[in-house]
Protein backbone atom coordinates (compact mmCIF):
# COMPACT_ATOMS: atom_id res chain seq x y z
CA UNK A 1 0.00 0.00 0.00
CA UNK A 2 1.22 3.68 -1.09
CA UNK A 3 1.67 6.01 1.34
CA UNK A 4 -1.33 8.20 -0.21
CA UNK A 5 -3.56 4.79 0.16
CA UNK A 6 -2.37 4.57 3.50
CA UNK A 7 -3.49 8.14 4.61
CA UNK A 8 -6.66 7.77 2.41
CA UNK A 9 -7.30 4.26 4.57
CA UNK A 10 -6.91 6.59 7.33
CA UNK A 11 -8.78 9.17 6.85
CA UNK A 12 -11.87 6.94 5.59
CA UNK A 13 -11.15 4.97 9.01
CA UNK A 14 -11.35 8.51 10.87
CA UNK A 15 -14.56 9.70 9.00
CA UNK A 16 -16.62 5.87 9.69
CA UNK A 17 -15.50 6.58 13.48
CA UNK A 18 -16.83 9.99 14.02
CA UNK A 19 -19.65 9.08 11.33
CA UNK A 20 -20.21 6.60 13.65
CA UNK A 21 -19.86 8.82 16.92
CA UNK A 22 -22.13 11.39 16.05
CA UNK A 23 -24.81 8.98 14.75
CA UNK A 24 -24.72 7.62 18.94
CA UNK A 25 -24.70 11.02 20.21
CA UNK A 26 -27.67 11.49 18.32
CA UNK A 27 -29.17 8.28 19.93
CA UNK A 28 -28.29 9.77 23.43
CA UNK A 29 -29.73 13.33 22.38
CA UNK A 30 -33.34 11.77 21.36
CA UNK A 31 -33.22 9.10 24.00
CA UNK A 32 -32.36 11.87 26.74
CA UNK A 33 -34.32 15.07 25.36
CA UNK A 34 -36.97 13.87 22.45
CA UNK A 35 -36.39 13.50 17.90
CA UNK A 36 -37.29 17.93 18.62
CA UNK A 37 -34.26 18.60 20.11
CA UNK A 38 -32.10 16.85 17.78
CA UNK A 39 -30.43 19.58 15.54
CA UNK A 40 -27.28 19.99 13.75
CA UNK A 41 -26.63 22.35 16.60
CA UNK A 42 -27.02 20.60 19.22
CA UNK A 43 -25.38 17.70 17.65
CA UNK A 44 -22.56 19.71 17.21
CA UNK A 45 -22.16 21.21 20.62
CA UNK A 46 -22.95 17.87 22.01
CA UNK A 47 -19.85 16.53 20.28
CA UNK A 48 -17.64 19.84 20.74
CA UNK A 49 -17.21 20.21 16.73
CA UNK A 50 -18.50 23.02 14.22
CA UNK A 51 -21.48 22.57 12.32
CA UNK A 52 -19.62 22.45 9.33
CA UNK A 53 -18.34 18.91 10.52
CA UNK A 54 -21.91 18.05 11.29
CA UNK A 55 -23.10 18.89 7.42
CA UNK A 56 -19.55 17.12 6.32
CA UNK A 57 -21.43 14.13 8.12
CA UNK A 58 -25.22 14.55 7.50
CA UNK A 59 -26.75 17.35 5.02
CA UNK A 60 -29.64 17.96 6.59
CA UNK A 61 -31.53 17.32 10.42
CA UNK A 62 -33.23 14.60 8.21
CA UNK A 63 -30.09 12.29 6.88
CA UNK A 64 -29.76 12.63 10.76
CA UNK A 65 -32.74 11.23 11.74
CA UNK A 66 -32.74 8.25 9.01
CA UNK A 67 -29.26 7.08 9.88
CA UNK A 68 -30.72 6.99 13.80
CA UNK A 69 -33.36 5.35 12.44
CA UNK A 70 -31.08 2.68 10.43
CA UNK A 71 -28.84 2.53 13.55
CA UNK A 72 -32.09 1.61 15.43
CA UNK A 73 -32.96 -1.05 12.43
CA UNK A 74 -29.78 -3.08 12.99
CA UNK A 75 -29.88 -2.73 16.73
CA UNK A 76 -33.07 -4.62 16.46
CA UNK A 77 -32.29 -7.15 13.55
CA UNK A 78 -29.16 -7.85 15.65
CA UNK A 79 -31.44 -9.46 18.62
CA UNK A 80 -33.65 -11.59 15.67
CA UNK A 81 -29.91 -13.56 14.82
CA UNK A 82 -29.26 -16.93 16.30
CA UNK A 83 -25.97 -15.85 17.52
CA UNK A 84 -27.42 -15.47 21.00
CA UNK A 85 -29.83 -17.81 23.31
CA UNK A 86 -33.42 -17.32 22.44
CA UNK A 87 -33.92 -15.83 26.12
CA UNK A 88 -30.90 -13.37 25.63
CA UNK A 89 -32.41 -11.97 22.53
CA UNK A 90 -36.08 -11.84 23.88
CA UNK A 91 -34.17 -9.81 26.76
CA UNK A 92 -32.18 -7.43 24.45
CA UNK A 93 -35.03 -6.91 22.71
CA UNK A 94 -37.01 -5.81 25.75
CA UNK A 95 -34.47 -3.46 26.89
CA UNK A 96 -33.54 -2.22 24.16
CA UNK A 97 -37.10 -0.94 23.95
CA UNK A 98 -37.94 -0.02 27.33
CA UNK A 99 -34.42 2.05 27.30
CA UNK A 100 -34.92 3.55 24.36
CA UNK A 101 -38.36 5.01 23.78
CA UNK A 102 -37.91 8.10 21.81
CA UNK A 103 -35.93 6.30 19.30
CA UNK A 104 -38.89 3.02 18.82
CA UNK A 105 -41.04 5.77 18.50
CA UNK A 106 -39.18 7.14 15.55
CA UNK A 107 -38.97 3.65 14.17
CA UNK A 108 -42.71 2.56 14.51
CA UNK A 109 -43.86 5.48 12.86
CA UNK A 110 -41.71 4.43 10.15
CA UNK A 111 -42.55 0.89 9.95
CA UNK A 112 -46.43 2.00 10.39
CA UNK A 113 -45.54 4.25 7.11
CA UNK A 114 -46.64 3.49 3.26
CA UNK A 115 -43.86 1.87 1.54
CA UNK A 116 -41.68 -1.37 1.66
CA UNK A 117 -40.89 -2.68 4.86
CA UNK A 118 -37.24 -3.27 3.68
CA UNK A 119 -37.01 0.06 3.93
CA UNK A 120 -37.29 0.81 7.59
CA UNK A 121 -36.31 -3.03 8.13
CA UNK A 122 -33.59 -4.11 5.76
CA UNK A 123 -33.57 -7.66 7.19
CA UNK A 124 -36.87 -8.43 6.10
CA UNK A 125 -36.17 -11.37 3.75
CA UNK A 126 -33.94 -12.92 6.27
CA UNK A 127 -36.35 -12.87 9.16
CA UNK A 128 -38.76 -14.25 6.77
CA UNK A 129 -36.99 -17.02 5.29
CA UNK A 130 -35.68 -17.62 9.10
CA UNK A 131 -39.12 -18.51 9.87
CA UNK A 132 -40.53 -20.41 6.43
CA UNK A 133 -37.33 -22.62 7.55
CA UNK A 134 -38.30 -23.26 11.03
CA UNK A 135 -42.51 -23.39 10.02
CA UNK A 136 -41.09 -26.39 7.70
CA UNK A 137 -38.71 -27.81 10.11
CA UNK A 138 -41.42 -27.94 12.47
CA UNK A 139 -43.92 -28.96 10.39
CA UNK A 140 -46.41 -26.35 11.39
CA UNK A 141 -48.39 -26.74 8.19
CA UNK A 142 -49.80 -23.53 6.40
CA UNK A 143 -47.95 -20.81 8.92
CA UNK A 144 -47.80 -17.73 7.24
CA UNK A 145 -43.99 -16.77 7.76
CA UNK A 146 -44.32 -12.18 6.53
CA UNK A 147 -47.83 -12.42 8.79
CA UNK A 148 -46.23 -13.97 12.24
CA UNK A 149 -43.28 -12.01 11.17
CA UNK A 150 -45.39 -8.82 11.34
CA UNK A 151 -47.51 -9.93 14.70
CA UNK A 152 -44.06 -11.08 15.95
CA UNK A 153 -41.61 -7.58 15.54
CA UNK A 154 -45.03 -5.36 16.65
CA UNK A 155 -45.24 -7.78 19.58
CA UNK A 156 -41.66 -7.17 20.61
CA UNK A 157 -41.13 -3.74 19.66
CA UNK A 158 -44.71 -2.44 20.78
CA UNK A 159 -45.52 -5.07 23.80
CA UNK A 160 -42.48 -3.99 26.45
CA UNK A 161 -43.52 -0.47 26.23
CA UNK A 162 -47.35 -0.34 26.75
CA UNK A 163 -46.66 -3.17 29.46
CA UNK A 164 -44.39 -0.78 31.20
CA UNK A 165 -46.31 2.60 30.15
CA UNK A 166 -49.80 1.65 30.82
CA UNK A 167 -50.14 -1.78 32.66
CA UNK A 168 -47.24 -2.03 35.32
CA UNK A 169 -45.69 1.69 35.24
CA UNK A 170 -43.94 1.26 38.66
CA UNK A 171 -42.62 -2.10 37.66
CA UNK A 172 -38.90 -1.99 37.14
CA UNK A 173 -37.05 -2.76 33.23
CA UNK A 174 -35.90 -5.97 34.48
CA UNK A 175 -39.23 -6.84 36.10
CA UNK A 176 -40.43 -6.20 32.79
CA UNK A 177 -38.37 -7.53 30.73
CA UNK A 178 -38.28 -11.21 32.68
CA UNK A 179 -42.38 -11.26 32.45
CA UNK A 180 -41.54 -10.71 29.08
CA UNK A 181 -38.89 -13.50 27.97
CA UNK A 182 -41.47 -15.93 30.24
CA UNK A 183 -44.02 -15.25 28.05
CA UNK A 184 -42.21 -14.91 24.97
CA UNK A 185 -40.77 -18.62 25.51
CA UNK A 186 -44.08 -20.12 26.36
CA UNK A 187 -45.42 -18.57 23.35
CA UNK A 188 -42.70 -19.73 20.89
CA UNK A 189 -42.79 -23.08 22.47
CA UNK A 190 -46.41 -23.88 21.92
CA UNK A 191 -45.75 -23.06 18.57
CA UNK A 192 -43.33 -25.49 17.85
CA UNK A 193 -40.40 -22.58 17.77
Amino acid sequence: MSSGEASAARRNRGFKDTHQSMIETAVRLISQKGVEALSVSALAREMGVDRTTVYYHFKTREAMIAAVKAWSSEQLAAAFQPIASRAERIDYISRFVLQNPALIKLWIEDFVSPGDIRDSYPHWDELVKGVETDIAANRLGEADAEVFCVMLLTAAIIGPRVFKSRVRPRASIEQVIDRFRKEWQRILRAEGF
